[in-house]
């Protein structure tokens, strides 16, 4: 039986760099659910569908196999057997990942192939709905949340970083508008699991909400030797 931790949480709450160091303190796999959108961006390209065609896109997402799996410490994207992770970060895939995403065949598809992974391979995976739809029967779910000037902050300081021109007030508004398209979307919107543990990362550190995850993982981990062995 496999260890399945769901991360889901709005943007900025800092999923995505949560479940990395998880899955490597941890020494299980990531599932880096973005890269298998793009993965599926990648494999219409390659067989020419008409994205604008949602019939094409529903038929041809059916004989996509993506999978997750390391070599070398190193995450590899593979489509049909075949590593396509050289490819996933280029424009041409990244613009088109988020077309393919709004097709439900291709999300229901990707839901298949996820659960399918988290069958017999201990793992993290992240996302808006990953614990109330993807994994509802993971061993731990986790809601990792943060208030909205404090999202906008991070996302500020990151641009700033980077040297990009930004406006803190502009990011916040953003980031309120995206917290409702994805409450409010049709499918599988983002909301806490009854079952999850809310973990707002306002006022900790990075290190501080690690620990706090692991040691829940800890305790269920505990908990589930003992049922094994009563």
């Amino acid at each position: 039986m496999s260890f399945c931790i769901a991360v889901d949480g709005p943007a900025g709450a800092g999923k995505s760099t949560i479940a990395k160091r998880l899955a490597g303190e941890l020494g299980i796999v990531y599932v880096d659910t973005g890269a298998m959108y793009r993965a599926m961006a990648y494999h219409m390209i390659q067989k020419g569908t008409d994205l604008e065609d949602q019939e094409a896109v529903s038929r041809d997402c059916q004989d996509a196999e993506i999978s997750i799996v390391y070599d070398q410490g190193e995450q590899v994207v593979l489509l049909n057997g075949e590593n396509v992770t050289p490819y996933l970060r280029e424009e041409s895939v990244s613009g088109k990942a988020s077309v393919c995403s709004a097709n439900p065949d291709v999300r229901g598809r990707l839901v298949a192939l996820q659960r399918k992974i988290a069958e017999h391979t201990d793992l993290v995976m992240d996302g808006r709905d990953i614990g109330t739809c993807v994994l509802p029967d993971a061993e731990l779910k986790i809601y990792l949340t943060a208030g909205t000037h404090t999202r906008a902050l991070r996302r500020y300081k990151e641009l700033a970083q980077k040297g990009e021109s930004c406006d803190l007030e502009q990011i916040e508004r953003d980031i309120a508008e995206r917290d409702y398209r994805d409450m409010h979307r049709e499918f599988s919107p983002l909301k806490k699991a009854a079952d999850a543990v809310e973990v707002d990362t306002s006022d900790m550190t990075i290190r501080q909400v690690e620990e706090a995850i692991l040691s829940l993982v800890s305790e269920r981990r505990g908990a589930e030797s003992e049922s094994r062995e009563s």
